[in-house]
């Protein structure tokens, strides 16, 4: 049996058991993720996060896992949360974070709120990535005579498809978002974003998350939806992307970084036996 300390954060709902393993290092199985992960049986959030000791000494490396187990290479609010938890811990305004693929920048705004520099969106379909190079504009996913068609994909440490429409609210994100996860276009699986056009400065998401489902708040998301925006034309640079759980602010240049701010909460920390 093995008892470990916890800490349960969310960023605008998105939840997670943040372990910290700087001191003592020990792996999980796919399945005991999924038990530490699941609602009922075990802690209970959308994604679990360790952060470990890296090569350099002041910003540590975080890893994620998604509720079904599987590893992924970013996430967003889980990045926020982690960084202020460990500004907080070592009196710092601002941290480096370290994924498996990228190194985040992060930076506190004020007690609660951190934003994040998610570094450089990448577009071509090898990184996406997909099976082989498409049009997009040939790209289509229908489902009960509703079609979704003309998506923007990008991966900005996660792959992402995004679809703008006027009226998200006609469809259903837990019947479309498995199919578009699962399509055999997307060896690695993708995550799908539904947002509607405010104004150019503000978009509604829905985001069904791959290996978690749906969930209140997607940074990654988030980003790759004002990054669509903006290289369609449709946003100006700063965007604030209302979520179910509430609001991110979302900076973007074409050919430029993009940088998320938004709160994080500490819920509480415990222990648990597994």
């Amino acid at each position: 049996m093995v008892e470990f300390e916890f800490i349960k954060m969310n960023g605008l709902g998105n939840d997670f058991v943040v372990i910290d393993q700087r001191n003592f290092e020990f792996n999980f199985t796919d399945d005991q993720i999924r038990l530490i992960c699941h609602r009922e049986n075990g802690i209970g959030c959308d994604q679990l996060i360790l952060i470990r000791k890296s090569k350099i000494k002041s910003s540590p490396l975080i890893i994620f896992y998604n509720s079904d187990g599987g590893e992924i290479n970013a996430c967003g609010n889980g990045a926020r949360c982690v960084a202020n938890f460990l500004m907080k811990d070592s009196e710092l305004k601002s941290i480096d974070l370290i994924t498996r693929e990228r190194t985040i920048k992060c930076k506190k705004i004020d007690d609660e709120v951190v934003s994040i520099n998610m570094g450089y969106p990448k577009f071509k379909w090898r990184d996406i990535p997909l099976i082989k190079d498409v049009n997009l504009m040939d790209m289509k996913f229908s489902l009960d005579n509703l079609i979704l068609e003309k998506p923007f994909l990008v991966n900005i440490g996660n792959p992402h498809i995004i679809f703008f429409d006027d009226e998200i609210e006609k469809y259903d994100i837990e019947s479309f978002g498995p199919i578009i996860e699962n399509n055999h276009l997307f060896p690695e699986k993708i995550n799908v974003s539904f947002a509607k056009l405010a104004n150019k400065n503000n978009i509604l998401l829905n985001v069904w998350e791959r290996g978690a489902g749906i969930t209140k708040a997607c940074g990654t998301a988030a980003c790759a939806s004002t990054i669509a925006g903006v290289e369609l034309g449709i946003l100006e640079n700063n965007v604030t992307v209302t979520l179910p759980g509430g609001d991110l602010e979302i900076y973007y240049e074409k050919d430029s970084n993009v940088i998320m701010t938004g709160p994080t909460e500490i819920n509480f920390t415990d222990k648990y036996k597994l």
